[in-house]
């Protein structure tokens, strides 16, 4: 087929773009070439269950020949459609269907098209819109150097801050003994202006609850922080002093699993006698899935010492209501939701009424690794963007579209995979998606991109880190150039502690290192400070529109418009310096490029960030 009949991603085909709140009138237009014989055409929906058909109306012949045909379709309430056209034709009926890049291609079968409708009232914050994350595992960022005795769950202390984490795995493949640097609230708050510097108006903390893991991840008691990182007042000032300069404190919701060694649970009996394992007539007994008590019950991946919740219990559910009701009064203004896709809906939809109750401007982002729009999790189609769950995602399809790039410097397809998110997702969702390139689960950046194919475990052999100084002068210039690009892309790039200083690590515990006090690289958190600032500066960040301009042959480029102002990005992942043709002459470099009329230079394994004035107020 050398035309394309249909384009969902253009607006005199589909308008408006993207995803719509229900009760939008969506317009619908496809093109015929002269000579096809089309007699009629319908717009076949598919929600759930439900399938309908909206019939096409014939609009006016072009001079070439081309036919036009139009139709209107409402949906009248939140859900992902899915649709195809019909054609008729003397020959049987064919399809509309859609291909690569949402094109649309004739064919007897084929893919769908999706649209995703979300509530009406659908909104998301507005603070977080146009920011910026830092996220903390608070064990390892800065520690007040407060000595706590006693600290229990037979921890091991640690003084030799920056030291190797450590890594000792029983027979059976078990972390059994967690260290501890002694990260806590006081020194987090005693770098609240260095976290200020870099642009940051939201930090992310890992688990704070106590837990006997370095990661908490384990939780011991939702009720009270972690003895090591301080007391509710330390929290609450850190929230009080942050919220003072602009930053508020999002924490990580941990709420598919507790650790087996906790109150509600209680294998080891480190808390009485109490506790699920030990009670059938105990009040959290009905919060797990035993198959056969007590030694027999689900947990986390198999992973026995984190049993799994009944997320559906009535009395869990009110009981995590009043968890998130009391951390809110002690000033957190939102939540990462750990693993969200193994939270079922019920729980979701009372969490968020919830949190928002309380505090409307609340952020609720969920741990999805994939399309949050159309995913499929246990054998059910999920809601989360719809306007009852989730505020917005960890965005891992534009972590990988942009890791994929730095690495193998191949541009084609990188544009598609964002335009597919922001079609995909409700606007006021995508302009606050977590834009993360690493995180406590992944390898550092600068390791993933100075060793490239490294960064991996095997049994219990586990990547530590370790750079050359080749490879980690060809890291950093990756990292600026992945960076810049990172803060560039619609929602709201995340800083993992310490990558932003050149910190170097291989998988976890490696990954959760110290920050690197002393040692950081200062080209590197110069270069942060410009991209913080630059987002500081230019309001486009804040919702502007995605204008894919071009991926090709090793460049990158892309365009932010909105607020009366343009943004260019222009990314080289090549070996050489290439001169870049730009759309529209009167762009300036906000990165120290050189502009020539319409052309701009780009170096080597760097990213250009240009700015203009333009007529635009959206």
């Amino acid at each position: 087929m050398d035309f394309i009949p249909y384009n969902s991603r253009l607006t005199y085909h589909k308008y408006p773009f993207g995803a719509v709140r229900e009760g939008t009138q969506v317009t619908f237009r496809f093109i015929l070439p002269a000579g096809f014989y089309c007699s009629g055409a319908d717009l076949v929906v598919t929600c759930g269950d439900i399938k309908s058909y909206t019939p096409f109306e014939y609009e006016y012949t072009q001079e070439n020949g081309e036919t036009w045909w139009k139709c209107y379709f409402t949906p009248d309430k939140h859900g992902l459609y899915f649709y195809r056209i019909r054609l008729s034709t003397g020959y049987g009926d064919v399809f509309i269907t859609r291909a690569e890049s949402s094109l649309g291609t004739i064919s007897s079968d084929g893919d769908d098209f999706q649209l995703t409708v979300y509530s009406r009232d659908f909104t998301t914050p507005e603070k977080i819109k146009g920011g910026m994350i830092y996220q903390i595992f608070p064990d390892r960022f800065c520690s007040s150097g407060k000595v706590r005795e006693n600290p229990g769950f037979g921890r091991i202390i640690r003084s030799d801050w920056g030291g190797e984490p450590l890594w000792e795995p029983d027979e059976n493949g078990r972390i059994t003994k967690y260290d501890f640097f002694c990260g806590d609230f006081e020194g987090i708050e005693s770098k609240l202006d260095y976290i200020k510097s870099l642009g940051v108006n939201y930090i992310y903390l890992n688990p704070v609850f106590s837990a006997a893991s370095n990661h908490r991840y384990d939780t011991a008691d939702y009720e009270k922080p972690d003895y090591l990182l301080g007391t509710e007042e330390d929290f609450s000032r850190l929230c009080a002093v942050a919220a003072s300069k602009g930053i508020d404190i999002i924490l990580d919701g941990v709420f598919s699993h507790t650790g087996s060694d906790s109150k509600y649970f209680n294998k080891d009996k480190n808390f009485g006698d109490g506790g699920a394992y030990n009670d059938r007539n105990s009040p959290y007994f009905s919060w797990y899935k035993f198959t056969e008590w007590p030694d027999k019950y689900d947990s986390w991946w198999g992973v026995d010492i984190l049993p799994e919740i009944d997320e559906t219990n009535d009395s869990y559910i009110e009981y995590i209501g009043g968890i998130l009701d009391k951390w809110q009064k002690l000033g957190a203004k939102g939540w990462r939701l750990d693993v969200a896709d193994e939270l079922p809906d019920k729980f979701l939809d009372a969490l968020r009424a919830k949190v928002k109750s309380a505090d409307k401007d609340a952020v609720i982002i969920g741990e999805v690794w994939e399309d949050a729009s159309n995913k499929i999790s246990y054998g059910e189609r999920r809601h989360y963007l719809e306007g009852s769950q989730l505020d917005s995602v960890m965005n891992y399809p534009f972590a990988n579209a942009m890791l994929d790039f730095a690495i193998t410097g191949i541009a084609e397809g990188f544009n598609d995979k964002i335009s597919e998110i922001c079609e995909n997702y409700p606007k006021c969702v995508v302009d606050c998606l977590m834009n993360h390139i690493g995180t406590h689960d992944t390898c550092r950046v600068l390791n993933r991109l100075g060793t490239l194919d490294n960064y991996y475990s095997t049994g219990l052999e586990r990547y530590k880190g370790g750079l050359d100084d080749g490879q980690r002068r060809s890291a950093v210039r990756l990292l600026k150039m992945l960076s810049a690009i990172q803060f560039t892309l619609p929602g709201v790039p995340s800083v993992y502690y310490g990558d932003e200083a050149g910190t170097d690590g291989g998988v976890d515990p490696y990954n959760r290192g110290c920050y690197p006090y002393g040692k950081e690289n200062e080209e590197l958190l110069e270069h942060y400070r410009l991209l913080g600032r630059i987002r500081r500066e230019h309001p486009v960040f804040k919702d502007g529109a995605f204008i894919p301009v071009s991926s090709i042959m090793g460049c990158v480029c892309f365009m932010r418009e909105g607020r009366g102002e343009r943004i260019i990005t222009v990314a080289n992942n090549n070996s050489h310096s290439i001169t870049y043709e730009l759309p529209f002459e009167g762009f300036v470099s906000l990165t120290g490029g050189e502009v020539f009329s319409n052309k701009v230079f780009v170096d080597k394994e760097k990213t250009e960030i240009l700015w203009m004035k333009c007529d635009s107020d959206e």
